[in-house]
């Protein structure tokens, strides 16, 4: 645990170019055929990528998302979780198979400063950034999340979007199946529709005790213990999600209402570091 720690401090110490941050272009959704490489390793590059935060805008003052040097040489884009947010892709995509592995930091802020470190991979990112919030400075859009949080990493959650009138509320929609008097995805379980009123799912073998504070460690967690490196897999194909962490599958939903969307990292009081995030194509 001390080398893991030194190794978090050396991360957050180390320096770190900021990237770009203007405005989004506008694209039809892209079916990869190949892999797509959404952050480049080898060349520091993000310029897949542009910032919202609901405070700046399009701006990033001060350094939420960052890429740092690791320990190893290689380098890591560092989200600081200093301010709600997130890192949105330029393009929209469809029908791919999300591979990113991440880490988390040492490093909480408030609202959530001694809560479960928590952050996230939103998919199918529909309409216009903030549009979480009827005055569209909220940090998320209408979407689909895998939830990475303490304890209940695999999460599945629907997020509604304002517009185009701020005052019209749409819900997304996903099937899925549940054990029954619980909300834990079971692939043998009780069929739902996740929507208004009811727009998650918890990971397969969420612990039922679980507590929103810091360190919070299930029982059955696929997650591995802090400092050591995960890797999340998101198989999207049309309104149909599979959910994989470790290489367990920990949660589906199908036929739902978005099918395709732009992609956003989560910054959400909680350091986190990924130093891998691509798209491969539907194996069919």
């Amino acid at each position: 645990m001390k080398t893991k720690l030194i190794f978090n401090l050396l991360l957050a110490c180390s320096s770190f170019a900021v990237c770009a941050v203007a405005a989004p272009e506008a694209a039809e959704p892209v079916t990869p055929t190949e892999r797509i490489v959404l952050f480049d390793a080898a060349t520091r590059d993000l310029s897949a990528f542009y910032t919202w935060l609901p405070k700046f805008g399009h701006d990033d003052p001060d350094g939420v998302f960052t890429i740092v040097e690791r320990i190893d040489g290689a380098p890591a884009i560092r989200i600081s979780g200093q301010h709600w947010g997130g890192l949105l892709t330029r393009a929209a995509y469809a029908n791919y198979r999300l591979v990113a592995e991440y880490r988390w930091g040492l490093l909480t802020w408030q609202p959530r400063r001694d809560r479960t470190r928590d952050g996230g991979v939103l998919f199918h990112c529909q309409g216009e950034p903030g549009n979480s919030a009827p005055d569209f400075r909220g940090p998320w859009m209408q979407c689909v999340e895998y939830q990475i949080i303490e304890g209940g990493a695999g999460d599945l959650i629907l997020v509604e979007g304002h517009y185009p009138d701020p005052k019209i509320l749409l819900f997304p929609s996903l099937h899925t199946t549940i054990v029954p008097g619980t909300r834990r995805w079971d692939p043998a379980g009780t069929p739902v529709v996740l929507k208004e009123g009811r727009h998650r799912t918890d990971w397969q073998h969420k612990d039922p005790n679980w507590k929103d504070k810091l360190g919070f460690c299930g029982t059955n967690d696929v997650e591995k213990p802090f400092g050591d490196w995960n890797r999340l897999e998101a198989i999207v194909d049309g309104g149909s999600v599979t959910y994989l962490l470790n290489g367990v599958t920990v949660n589906q939903g199908r036929d739902g209402s978005l099918k395709a969307g732009r992609i956003l990292l989560q910054s959400e009081s909680a350091e986190i570091y990924f130093h891998m995030v691509e798209l491969q194509p539907l194996q069919r």
